[in-house]
């Protein structure tokens, strides 16, 4: 009972921070950490991860659709005027953090995933945010994305390989700071998430299938859904938010979270 109950409790956390600029992986470490539950594992991980995919895909299953449309169109020589270059620019996008993500792994896994690291990074990127947010200048929308805007947002991306950046957070930020306004910004984060878990889940599922042990399918079910749930309702109650009051209470949690941590263990 005790696991079933760690198991829901750390998906929905999952399920919540996957899409809100307040970093989904440090949570993960934290969590287990701050309450002496035991390390979820890999599987787990990415067991809440494609509930987290599968959320993003139903909530904006209309605009999948119409970039797959628009993807094959551009295929055959008869591109859309605006999906087919929005499927261009997600898949660009998701390169430079696909590429340095399998070069930097382990540095990753081992040396980064430490509550000081996350700390001085939930805090950093946290102003970072609230600073785009607030010097934000001319309100571009998703149609104005141009393909060196696509590259910015795409390097910045590969800064969330960090624990405690947020990759929702600093494409939000990268947005924001190349004048997008706050719905487009969110939608093109939302978007370059579905590629870019897919892909880690791939890379990370694959390790976990060959490996030799065994697999908690009931357990990875119950993360599967729960994150998946609570993930759809918060993206969601994400964009109502953003339009009412923008980036102040991400901004604002993360520093009193950062404050906490180092609190606890500097």
């Amino acid at each position: 009972m005790s696991q079933t109950l760690e198991t829901i409790a750390l998906a929905i956390v999952q399920g919540l921070t996957e899409f809100l600029p307040v970093s989904s992986s440090a949570h993960l470490i934290l969590v287990p950490l701050l309450t002496g539950w035991p390390d979820q594992g890999l599987a787990f991980d990415i067991a809440v991860h494609i509930g987290t995919l599968v959320a993003v895909c139903i909530y904006f299953r209309k605009e999948i659709f119409r970039l797959l449309w628009g993807f094959w169109r551009s295929l055959i020589g008869r591109p859309s005027r605006f999906y087919s270059a929005l499927a261009w620019q997600l898949i660009v996008a998701s390169v430079p953090i696909a590429l340095i993500g399998l070069l930097a792994h382990d540095f990753v896994a081992t040396t980064l995933r430490s509550p000081l690291v996350i700390a001085c990074s939930t805090i950093g990127f946290g102003l970072l945010l609230c600073f785009s947010d607030y010097f934000r200048t001319h309100p571009k929308r998703l149609g104005q994305l141009q393909w060196k805007d696509v590259l910015i947002i795409g390097m910045a991306q590969t800064l969330a390989l960090i624990p405690g950046t947020s990759r929702s957070g600093i494409t939000l930020t990268a947005g924001l700071s190349l004048g997008f306004n706050r719905a487009s910004s969110a939608k093109f984060s939302f978007l370059l998430s579905i590629p870019v878990i897919l892909l880690a889940g791939t890379y990370e599922g694959y390790k976990v299938a060959t490996s030799p042990h065994a697999i908690a399918w009931g357990q990875l079910s119950l993360g599967i859904a729960f994150a998946a749930l609570s993930a759809y309702f918060c993206i969601h109650a994400f964009f109502r938010l953003i339009r009412k009051i923008g980036m102040l209470p991400f901004v604002c949690y993360r520093l009193m979270l950062g404050a906490f941590l180092l609190l606890m263990f500097w």
